[in-house]
């Protein structure tokens, strides 16, 4: 049978592994957008937010080989991703007027949205460990939906205790946003020519993040006074 087949088994084995070490930054995306929930709310915020967000990966995935050829698509979804780091550690919760329906949605769009952008490079990498094979995809990430789910509540549990990780949450965004850039093929020719980018970028991208959130915080609490 196709389902005790070694190669069958090795792949589904492969693309577990690679949704799990690549889900981490999803794990920590989902913590952010739900952290300022109602603790009722949290739980369906991660698991509509998360359940949504694979459903479009795996549609995402069919269509890999197509994704590869649209122009800068890596470097885009690098600059988005800066702009959700950024929003995800200003975002404080704090306005009295929105209601907690309306959080819940925001949480799963956000949720959703930034898996999107996240998840071209593990489209990619689960196109090529599937073989081409949708129900293998589909299998694998239906195992590793639970262990990201998890883990995204125990970093935020984690951040409640230790707030200060928020920050490390945002630069660990900002990390993957500079890879997503440095990952873009069509800009190659230049990054080989100024391998210096390698190092400089992803410290750049880090030290934006980071001063921009401050610096909106603090414009924020001046208002409020």
């Amino acid at each position: 049978m196709e389902f005790l087949d070694f190669e069958f088994i090795k792949s589904i084995i492969a693309i577990i592994g690679i949704d799990l070490v690549l889900g981490g930054d999803n794990a920590i995306v989902i913590a952010l957008a739900s952290r300022n929930l109602p603790l009722s709310q949290r739980n369906k915020a991660i698991i509509w937010g998360t359940g949504l967000a694979i459903c479009i990966r795996i549609l995402l995935t069919a269509v890999a080989l197509y994704l590869l050829q649209i122009p800068f698509l890596q470097f885009v979804g690098g600059l988005l991703l800066v702009y959700i780091a950024i929003h995800l550690l200003t975002d404080d919760g704090d306005d009295p007027d929105i209601k907690g329906s309306d959080n819940l949605l925001s949480a799963i769009k956000t949720i959703v949205f930034a898996d999107v952008v996240m998840g071209f490079d593990n489209v990619i990498a689960l196109a090529g460990a599937s073989g081409g094979n949708i129900i293998l995809v589909i299998i694998g990430l239906l195992i590793s939906v639970p262990i990201i789910i998890w883990g995204s509540k125990i970093i935020l549990f984690i951040m409640e205790k230790f707030p200060v990780l928020v920050y490390i949450g945002a630069s660990i965004l900002a990390y993957t946003a500079s890879e997503m850039i440095l990952g873009e093929e069509r800009l190659q020719p230049i990054f080989e020519q100024l391998r210096i980018l390698h190092y400089i970028l992803p410290i750049v991208m880090i030290l934006f993040v980071i001063i921009t959130g401050y610096n909106v915080d603090q414009r924020k609490i001046k208002t409020v006074k």
